[in-house]
């Protein structure tokens, strides 16, 4: 499990509001994008639609999609173009990795959210910057990493809130709404996915006590890879292997693992999605172990509640059919072999160079009062409608490679 959940009492983490930062820090920021994250290239597009909405004097409230951990640095790029510096709500555990990411963080204007409980500082602070307009607000409304750049999550309602509440307090000292540019990332590759992927492969095969699975394709690879993984899981969570489609077994071990941890903790409304319903029961587990309330042996049956909180999110985001037998977009190789091994080692792998696009949405004007007969935000619905969009337009710019195996399967060559 990565280390995403702290047992220690929260403290809200401030930004320090510095231009003066910035300039220095963005200076250093291509390189370090690309020594640690393998993002060497980036373009930002329709920057003149969040400069006008600026310029008209709105509130600004920036929701990209949120696929690779590279993301907020990202968005630092796109501040450049804009030549507006941005403030970002940042998960505390990122502040508690360290004093120099600390410190980086809050000087490129990040500052703490507390996703495992009510963070009334964080969101205060939030509204205070939508309604001032001194910076727009980058808010990352999946709510976790998804670890696919084509498929969005379900969004959560929090930054919906938050810039309704702001548009209520802007319209009382007469000034313009708040409004949301969606903004889609996309990172995409140009070498060949299959032999970029082919050691990482053979690395997890091994990890199974396999022999590399090189007669196989590295579609078929991964699947494989994938149900053994399923089934580390199932003997895990219910004592036996289960049949049946991946995919389905995927999705009810998913369900069926949450569906326990909530009953067993009183957790009765269900009606959000799977990273609301997992920080609903990562709420109600740690507050007596912050305070030291637990003996040992249920401060670690806790951890493992804890631990199976983290997998069934994790099992509940990989996408069908993102990766078939056939042409495939390259990025989504390298993207599920990542996913696969950090998922199996909690060790992150990159694979480079990767280009950034960075788009920016039309912007979405949120109303001041919410619609109650809607299911969720009418806000956040569009935005994710918007998302959704503009991810398919970039994806379609891409071409889907082939594998050519060549001879016993160890050499892979695309074919385009």
């Amino acid at each position: 499990m990565q280390n995403v959940v702290l047992e220690e009492p929260y403290e809200f983490v401030p930004p320090v509001e510095s231009d003066w930062w910035v300039w220095v820090l963005r200076f250093r920021l291509a390189s370090y994008l690309d020594k640690s994250f393998k993002v060497s290239t980036h373009e930002c597009r329709n920057v003149a639609r969040l400069r006008k909405s600026i310029d008209d004097g709105y509130g600004v409230l920036l929701a990209p999609n949120h696929s690779r951990l590279s993301d907020p640095l990202i968005m630092g790029l796109l501040a450049g173009e804009l030549g507006r510096n941005v403030l970002t709500m940042a998960s505390w555990h990122l502040f508690k990795e360290g004093w120099y990411q600390r410190a980086m963080l809050r000087r490129l204007g990040a500052f703490s959210v507390y996703r495992e409980g009510n963070d009334r500082q964080s969101v205060n602070f939030a509204i205070d910057t939508l309604v001032a307009g001194r910076r727009p607000l980058v808010m990352f409304p999946e709510g976790a990493v998804s670890r696919h750049c084509d498929v969005v999550m379900e969004l959560m309602d929090g930054p919906g809130f938050i810039a309704r509440q702001a548009t209520k307090r802007r319209e009382k000292k007469g000034k313009k709404p708040v409004v949301v540019h969606p903004i889609a990332i996309r990172y995409s590759f140009d070498g060949n996915p299959y032999a970029a992927v082919a050691d990482d492969l053979a690395r997890l095969e091994r990890n199974f006590s396999w022999e590399p699975q090189t007669h196989l394709s590295t579609p078929r690879r991964l699947r494989k890879l994938g149900e053994a993984i399923l089934a580390v899981k199932e003997v895990e969570y219910t004592g036996t292997v289960r049949t049946g489609n991946p995919f389905d077994r995927v999705e009810t071990l998913a369900m069926e693992t949450l569906g326990n941890l909530e009953k067993k903790w009183g957790i009765t409304d269900h009606s959000g999605g799977i990273v609301s319903r997992v920080k609903a029961v990562r709420s109600a587990i740690l507050p007596d172990m912050i305070a030291k309330k637990v003996t040992a042996e249920e401060r670690a049956e806790r951890w493992r509640d804890l631990g199976a909180c983290y997998y069934a999110q994790q099992m509940a985001h990989y996408p069908r059919t993102y990766v078939v037998d056939g042409p495939n977009l390259p990025e989504r190789i390298l993207e599920t072999v990542e996913r696969l091994e950090e998922d199996f080692t909690d060790q992150a792998v990159y694979h480079g160079p990767l280009h950034a696009t960075i788009d920016v949405g039309e912007p979405i004007e949120v109303q001041s009062r919410r619609d109650r007969s809607a299911q969720h935000d009418p806000a956040m619905t569009a935005v994710a409608k918007e998302l959704s969009r503009m991810l398919d337009a970039l994806a379609a710019e891409r071409t889907p490679v082939e594998e050519v195996m060549v001879g016993d399967g160890r050499e892979r060559q695309p074919n385009p």
